[in-house]
């Protein structure tokens, strides 16, 4: 690898450290939750903690651990305790909040305990109450609670079919919404009469309340009937657990009852801020190109669509930055993020970011000053450790002389195993922080 081409790689990495260190959650509620005194201000409203009685935290998400532990430190022994459910391996040592462990992104028994647990407490409470809730990326799976009558196992399968038939985050959630006995709002009717205060790092993109982690806390617009249209959308209806099917069909015919919607009473003492997400971290992705001395274009924070039609894009646009300067003359870095999808239809280990870089790796084949880079701010790409992966011009030659084959593990969706042998995946362990993903392309 020459001289210029290792540098590139280093500034890709340090643009996207600079990127997660913009929505480190903890420092995001520190600017959004000030004690000064028994004051307590949060997002633009005021409110005096010697008014409650007690102070709880609640909450799901992979941030979860680090959030609870900007609360403990700002509330100190005001805070009489809590249960926030986190991915397995996200922890961090608490004081008084209890963590719980459980499965993401396919739900599992020990999150169903968690949020049973969480229920309970908030089932205790009364008006002279105080509670956050903490929400982040990974917080649907993290908060399983299934309606009545729809086992675990089921819920599950139902996840699984939605995730593999390429269903986006917002259809996936207004179906777990409804498959849910917390989801859609539900949380905030459990909590009333309560004061509810949600903190929210969004992972989804335009920052709809009511998608992340599906909207416990907030009222849910979506019904039954889009829940139908979605199944039928991807072919799923007939694929579905006869008990899940009969619920959402009484839905439908209003023998079960509809989350809460915006006019519900439930909400008249909830506050809702949005602590940070995806576009900060394209900023200060910004401004770190910027200091390194690249031309830096943000393209878009809510791009979404197939991941490999995407990456022939960037690989299109590497060319034509070196060829002819446009959009951006070089050195240029293309900045975006969002969150694609991939439809699988082969039996490899791999995710949405890996394959990214993947399928771009062929278009980028033979420049020798570029860099394609894309990664998942969680540290977490798919079911493997990688968080992403990184190719430069050279990656096909390499991969050839170690006998990969890039078009058959793109077909096999097997990025992992593709990048693996060369060194190029990017490897952080959990962020603690969830904002959708960041892909960068640097032209030298």
């Amino acid at each position: 690898m020459d001289m210029s081409t290792a540098a590139l790689r280093n500034d890709v990495r340090c643009i996207f450290d600079a990127a997660l260190e913009a929505v480190d959650p903890a420092e995001a509620i520190r600017r959004h939750v000030v004690r000064k005194g028994n004051r307590l201000e949060v997002g633009g409203i005021s409110c005096d903690l010697d008014w409650f009685d007690h102070v709880y935290v609640v909450g799901a998400g992979k941030a979860g651990s680090v959030m609870a532990g900007a609360m403990e430190s700002i509330l100190g022994d005001r805070l009489t305790g809590g249960v926030v459910n986190v991915k397995y391996g996200h922890t961090s040592p608490l004081r008084r909040v209890e963590l719980v462990e459980a499965g993401h992104p396919i739900p599992d028994a020990a999150g169903v305990a968690g949020t049973k647990t969480i229920v309970g407490l908030l089932e205790q409470l009364d008006e002279e109450d105080l509670v956050f809730c903490l929400l982040s990326g990974g917080g649907s799976a993290l908060l399983p609670l299934p309606a009545e009558g729809v086992t675990l196992e089921e819920k599950q399968a139902v996840t699984g079919l939605l995730l593999q038939c390429g269903a986006t985050i917002n259809e996936t959630n207004t179906v777990r919404k409804h498959i849910s006995q917390v989801k859609g709002g539900q949380l905030a009717r459990l909590a009333s009469p309560a004061r509810l205060v949600s903190l929210v790092l969004s992972d989804v993109i335009g920052d709809p309340l009511d998608i992340i982690a599906s909207g416990p806390t907030v009222p849910d617009a979506s019904t039954y009937s889009d829940c139908m249209s979605i199944l039928n959308r991807y072919g799923l209806e007939d694929e579905l657990p006869d008990s899940v099917l009969s619920h959402l069909n009484a839905g439908v015919k209003g023998t079960e009852p509809e989350t809460p919607d915006p006019g519900d009473r439930v909400f008249d003492r909830t506050h809702t801020v949005l602590i940070a997400n995806n576009r900060q971290a394209l900023e200060s992705a910004r401004t770190e190109a910027s200091k390194r001395g690249y031309s830096p274009l943000v393209l878009s924070s809510s791009i979404d669509g197939e991941t490999r039609e995407i990456a022939r894009v960037y690989a299109a646009m590497a060319r034509e930055i070196e060829r002819h300067g446009d959009p951006v003359r070089s050195p240029a870095c293309v900045i975006s993020g969002g969150e694609t999808t991939v439809t699988l239809k082969g039996d490899g280990k791999g995710g949405r970011n890996q394959e990214f870089v993947l399928a771009a790796v062929s278009g980028i084949e033979g420049l020798e000053r570029t860099v394609v880079f894309s990664a998942g701010t969680d540290g977490t790409d798919g079911p493997t450790d990688a968080a992403g992966a990184v190719a430069d011009g050279r990656t096909m030659a390499r991969a050839a002389e170690k006998g990969l084959d890039a078009d058959a593990s793109l077909d096999n969706n097997d990025a992992y195993h593709f990048f693996e042998p060369l060194g190029d995946l990017v490897i952080t362990g959990p962020t603690h922080t969830n904002v959708m993903d960041l892909r960068l392309l640097l032209v030298g």
